[in-house]
């Protein structure tokens, strides 16, 4: 395990007692330090318990069935909005006190395109247990669900991957990514798996279910031989995955490089585009506080300070800037969100709208995996900050959706987070933000897999409404049937508190 998180100072999200149906605290996925369970993060803990007692006796069930439910969930949101403030989560009491009331709104939704840009799992024989952290985090910071599960590396493997992304929530398509790392042991899962992988599920649906990316290792010996012998041999990957940083787990890590290196990545890039490859994805931000002196002169290879040049001498190729670029990660957020008013200024995710917007680029996408999830639980406000600036300066077309599951279980309540969000009127107001509208309206139709469907040329006229009569829906479909399917696990390291 790299020396980044001492994780024998740290908890494990499984072992939270109460399972909530929206996380309640930051969880790590092993790549940074979660922060301590904050004063309000507490206090929408301790409302969700009340409404939990309180409408679990209206309904008559089970507190945990309660949480577990559609009615959990809205009662999740409703506490979030008493604490940071009504009106960032669209969502009624009645949700929670009713029979059906939320679930007659989740099948409203349940058919909604949602596509899944970053997706992650690990191959069977993967033995890091380090890298639970990513799951203890999430549990006690973002996903409550993952508390009901006892975590072990099976959390992340294949068949807990389908449970989660495709029963437990409603995503339709998937991006199976990779990362790199200095020490082959810590590899998730090879290019070749994630291609057999993707083509595993896409026959068992019998539709495109899932797409998968070649990480590329610039500087690392031999790693353009291996991209053209990927290339060479039919060209079987849907797309790139890309980490300038190097290793994203090493503050030593030995490769870190620039993406408008001419002589080391335009001879890439020169060739992805001859064999029609323009979908690259490349891992930005996300730095923990210290970046500055931990990661010494390295740190700045995981900035956007390559987007500009690259994007405008590649226009053919899509650059996907996975987690929007955004720096903050685990901070107090109210000294971003300060910042954010008095400036509006987003540190990074900012220089990346900057140089979209200034240079009229139309060939550069922000991805908000772990960034919506992280700032949504900490501080919703932030997260609309987030989307507000992004789509005020890069337009709703250019944002994609993407969690960073399965290491942080069941994606569902960010989607629905993101379904509930809105941007409050008094910074729209201020910063010139437009609202985020309906679930199912325009703009966050659009995040959530419109945008994603037209890079992926998917024409959901023709491709979609298979997909809700395939393989996979079926599985879903009868997983329905059991009771007690959907849970709120999560996995990751988490704060003593």
């Amino acid at each position: 395990m790299p020396d980044l998180l001492d994780v024998n100072k740290l908890d494990m999200a499984e072992d939270l007692e109460f399972e909530a149906p929206v996380p309640t605290q930051m969880i790590s996925n092993g790549e940074f330090t979660p922060m301590p369970q904050s004063a309000k993060q507490k206090q929408v803990e301790e409302r969700i318990k009340e409404l939990a007692d309180e409408n679990s006796k209206r309904l008559g069930i089970s507190r945990r069935k309660f949480l577990n439910s559609t009615a959990g969930m809205a009662a999740g949101f409703i506490a979030m909005n008493e604490v940071f403030g009504n009106g960032l989560f669209g969502v009624s009491a009645a949700e929670a006190q009713e029979v059906g009331a939320a679930d007659e709104r989740a099948n409203k939704y349940k058919d909604q395109f949602v596509f899944d840009a970053q997706t992650h799992m690990v191959h069977d024989g993967f033995e890091q247990e380090g890298l639970l952290g990513l799951g203890y985090f999430a549990a006690e910071n973002w996903n409550p669900a993952l508390q009901q599960e006892e975590l072990t590396l099976a959390s992340y493997k294949f068949d807990n991957y389908m449970r989660q992304m495709f029963v437990n929530s409603d995503t339709k398509v998937a991006v199976l990514s990779g990362a790199p790392f200095d020490d082959p042991s810590w590899t998730f899962i090879s290019n070749d798996a994630i291609i057999e992988t993707r083509d595993m599920v896409n026959k068992l649906a019998g539709t495109q279910r899932m797409y998968g990316h070649h990480v590329i290792t610039p500087g690392q010996d031999g790693w353009m031989d291996k991209v053209d012998e990927a290339l060479d041999n039919g060209a079987k990957m849907d797309g790139w995955k890309a980490y300038t940083i190097g290793d994203p787990l090493s503050a030593t890590t030995e490769h870190p490089y620039r993406l408008d290196d001419e002589e080391l990545m335009y001879p890439f890039f020169e060739k992805a585009l001859k064999h029609g490859k323009t979908k690259f994805a490349c891992h930005k931000g996300l730095m923990p506080a210290d970046y500055e002196t931990s990661w010494a002169d390295k740190w700045q290879y995981n900035t956007v300070w390559d987007v500009e040049k690259v994007a405008k001498d590649f226009p053919e190729m899509d650059f996907i800037i996975y987690h929007s670029g955004m720096r903050p990660f685990l901070e107090d957020p109210t000294e971003f969100l300060e910042e954010f008013e008095r400036t509006g200024e987003l540190m990074w995710a900012s220089d990346l709208c900057r140089a979209v917007s200034d240079n009229g680029l139309t060939n550069v996408y922000a991805e908000l995996g772990t960034t919506f999830a992280n700032a949504c639980v900490t501080h919703p406000r932030l997260a609309a900050a987030l989307l507000g600036t992004l789509i005020k300066h890069m337009g709703a077309d250019h944002v994609v959706w993407g969690t960073d599951s399965v290491f942080y279980g069941s994606p569902q309540w960010q989607i629905e987070a993101l379904r509930r969000l809105e941007i409050p009127e008094d910074m729209q107001e201020r910063h010139g933000f437009a609202p985020l509208g309906e679930a199912d309206g325009l703009v966050k139709s659009a995040i959530l897999g419109y945008n994603s469907a037209r890079m992926f040329n998917i024409n959901l006229r023709a491709d979609y409404e298979p997909m809700l009569q395939d393989g996979v829906q079926k599985l879903k479909t009868d997983f329905a049937l059991l009771d007690g399917i959907r849970d709120n696990t999560r996995y990751g390291y988490i704060s003593p508190t």
